[in-house]
């Protein structure tokens, strides 16, 4: 067997020990004196940050696991994350860490370690829905040329979407998915606790702590809300993700994956009370959240899920919940939110009704393909509305809902295909469930909230893509564990 050496690793180990300890301090010597410029001035605790970052990068480029969950990570922690440079456009994160993550997955493919591409029916679907997107962004461009960061969320919305190729080829054993749903436990946890945190904390020590992420493109300033934008009303928890009501629908979309492990039979942890204890702490920094309707979404998954027989006591546990709300006197100011939300009777409502008759005049304009993502071609018209489906009729037209039904319509059926095997296997009954409900309560949370579509929310869509592909991931294993037992 011939050995090959590194010429760098042939002149380092031909030096004596003197020149080496030399070259050892001065390497230790330049890194002291880069952390003590960035300490001086940045500030130590994104110096911090920046060095677990790089040193958390080079392990994410070297496991695809490991790019997972670091995708999931910064979506739930620092979704709106930049890079503190801008090289023709400013990344985020979410890009860097999605573009390690297709990276390191490539690199399977090209040495070998992966063969043999798995998709569903439902996949065809989903690529139809790709093509429309693209047919609308392009027919858009004669209202208007797009701009830089239109074109560079356009292409994140796009990539977000296709992750559900890759990740549905990737998730081959119900261990990983298994470990995903801790993965976003841990996550969701954390964001939660940080919301509780800034809630509790005095409103100018709370704006101070979350300016400091101005240097990575968050807000300077302003970012304490409350309800209707009235100091003088009751805050709403904000977490990183700024905006209430993105972080209700993230927080509602999570909750309802992780509640089936709270009385499943077989859990992905072994006790039951972190389930609990998590599932606690989200719901909490959900229900001050403000957010209405996420609020709605969540008690829809839970619904869902208590249909289901051994998950029925969520049924009980919603009754409970919701005589303790109409009955404590600190949730009052709730439930007069939601007596509002049904009458009109508040600001917020009477301006989305506003919005919603905007809408049908766009609609009626230009039914079949919207307008596009650039710009409108009359004044009196404009494409942001406060419902998903609303926003895309606006942006892709009637067709482009329809294929957008026909898709999330195709994952239910095909998940429920798949749930009579799902159902009996141990492994697979409550992520599979869990999956589903995720699903299904962002699809309603999204009648009254842009998020999952608009494109300067890009976590937020992929947090509903990711969702659609482990529904997916979770159904093909199904029937694949299904089919020897067939044979």
């Amino acid at each position: 067997m011939q050995y090959t050496t590194n010429p760098l690793q042939d002149w380092i180990a031909r030096l004596d020990r003197r020149a080496y300890g030399v070259l050892i301090g001065a390497l230790i010597g330049i890194l002291g004196g880069v952390v003590g410029l960035m300490i001086g001035i940045l500030d130590p605790l994104i110096t911090v940050g920046i060095i677990v970052g790089v040193l958390l990068g080079l392990y994410v480029i070297t496991n695809v696991n490991a790019a997972l969950y670091g995708l999931i990570a910064v979506m739930a922690l620092v979704p709106f994350a930049t890079f503190p440079v801008k090289i023709v456009v400013t990344p985020t994160f979410m890009d860097g860490v999605m573009g390690a993550f297709i990276l390191v997955y490539a690199f399977q493919w090209m040495t070998g370690r992966r063969q043999f591409f798995r998709l569903t029916p439902v996949h065809a679907l989903i690529l139809l829905y790709l093509g429309w997107l693209i047919f609308s962004f392009v027919l858009g461009l004669r209202h208007a040329m797009p701009t830089t960061t239109i074109a560079r969320q356009f292409a994140e919305t796009l990539l977000s979407i296709g992750m559900v190729f890759i990740l549905v080829d990737l998730l081959r054993e119900p261990a990983t998915l298994r470990r995903l749903v801790l993965a976003v436990m841990i996550a969701v946890g954390l964001q939660a606790v940080i919301a509780l945190i800034l809630y509790v904390m005095p409103d100018a020590n709370a704006e101070r702590t979350l300016i400091r992420l101005a240097r990575f493109g968050y807000p300077d300033g302003g970012v304490i809300r409350y309800i209707e934008d009235d100091p003088a009303q009751a805050e709403r928890a904000i977490g990183t993700w700024v905006d209430p009501n993105a972080l209700g629908g993230f927080l509602a979309v999570a909750a309802a994956m992780i509640a089936p492990q709270v009385f499943a039979r077989k859990p992905v942890l072994r006790t039951r009370w972190i389930a609990w204890g998590v599932l606690g702490i989200v719901g909490l920094a959900l229900l001050l959240t403000f957010s209405r309707a996420s609020m709605l979404a969540i008690a829809v998954g839970l619904l869902f899920i208590g249909q289901v027989k051994g998950y029925r006591r969520f049924l009980t546990l919603i009754a409970v919940g919701a005589v303790v709300i109409l009955v404590l006197p600190q949730t009052q100011e709730y439930v007069t939110r939601f007596a509002e939300l049904f009458t009109a009777g508040d600001l917020a409502t009477q301006m989305r009704l506003g919005e919603y008759g905007d809408s049908f005049r766009l609609i009626s304009r230009y039914p079949i393909t919207g307008v596009g993502f650039t710009g409108t071609p009359d004044i009196d018209i404009y494409t942001d509305v406060a419902s998903m489906y609303l926003i895309m009729a606006n942006q892709i037209g009637l067709v482009g809902v329809g294929i957008f039904a026909l898709t999330v319509g195709g994952v239910f059926v095909y998940g429920r295909q798949a749930w009579q095997h799902a159902r009996a296997s141990e492994e697979l009954r409550s992520i599979h469930l869990g999956y589903h409900a995720a699903l299904l309560t962002a699809l309603v949370n999204a009648t009254a909230d842009l998020y999952f579509f608009r494109l300067d929310f890009h976590a937020s869509i992929t947090l509903f893509w990711l969702v659609v592909a482990l529904a997916l991931a979770s159904s093909r294993l199904a029937l694949e564990q299904a089919r020897p037992a067939l044979n």
